[in-house]
């Protein structure tokens, strides 16, 4: 099993969620070798078993969650493989990982990053036409850039179109302060939820409750809605947007509790 997990969890900052399950496709799958998967509480947590046996990590650390409901949304996943254990359909059990071998491991790291995110945040960089979807960008993001800058205690600046715009360090400061307090197990889940949304912004608003689930989600697809209204749907972005949505539901599932 270790094969198929560590492209997962070997170095979270570089792999794209898509990246990873193209990589984990083209890899061959070992088969279901298990009848009976449940949940059992442990002196560290509350673990998966297959066959009365608790699964570890790749790096062969015991996989242990700290809810009873985070271990049976990961037990639902070993449930549902079939003939054959296929990771990129087991979001929460690869984001488990990667918290326990590789964000443990590395947390100041991670959370450097997310808060490079934040001082270059895609929430700040807004359209300057057409200006039906300045509107539309003004009206969902200035809101949740108000919420967050009252939880940073430090405003954000705006920019026109792509060029970059300096935050105020204070206010990154202040975001890694935020994120320094969270567990391996959080800060991986918002990771996952910065890369995808491509917003520090909205995964501090998700993780603390201030907007729910679908709406930071349509928040972080404003212009690829307007895209899709223009010239319609494409079938490969949906199915790549499908993708992350299931990767954004298991970060969620780790954050809202």
């Amino acid at each position: 099993m270790r094969d198929l997990f560590e492209e997962i969890h070997a170095d979270l900052a570089r792999h794209d969620p898509v990246e990873r399950a193209k990589e984990l496709s083209r890899r061959e799958l070992p088969k279901r070798f298990y009848t009976e998967v449940a949940v059992a509480e442990t002196d560290g947590g509350f673990a998966v078993t297959l066959d009365g046996r608790q699964v570890k990590t790749p790096a062969r650390k015991p996989f242990l969650l700290p809810s009873r409901p985070l271990a049976e949304a990961a037990a639902a996943e070993w449930a549902a493989q079939e003939s054959v254990i296929n990771p990129g359909l087991m979001p929460l059990t690869r984001l488990a990982n990667a918290a326990i071998d590789a964000v443990s491991q590395r947390f100041a790291e991670v959370a450097d990053e997310i808060a490079r995110y934040a001082g270059n945040d895609a929430l700040c960089y807004r359209a300057e036409e057409p200006e039906r979807l300045a509107e539309r960008q003004r009206l969902t993001w200035d809101p949740l850039l108000e919420a967050a800058s009252g939880l940073l205690g430090h405003r954000f600046r705006l920019a026109g179109g792509v060029l970059h715009v300096a935050q105020d360090p204070a206010l990154t400061a202040a975001y890694r302060a935020l994120v320094g307090t969270v567990s391996p197990l959080e800060l991986a889940a918002l990771h996952t939820v910065t890369t995808i949304t491509g917003s520090a912004v909205l995964a501090l608003l998700l993780a603390r409750g201030v907007s729910t689930p679908d709406q930071i989600w349509a928040a972080a697809h404003v212009d690829e809605d307007w895209n899709a209204e223009l010239w319609g749907e494409d079938a490969e972005a949906s199915r790549i947007r499908a993708y992350k949505r299931q990767e954004f539901d298991a970060a969620t599932l780790i954050l809202r509790g």
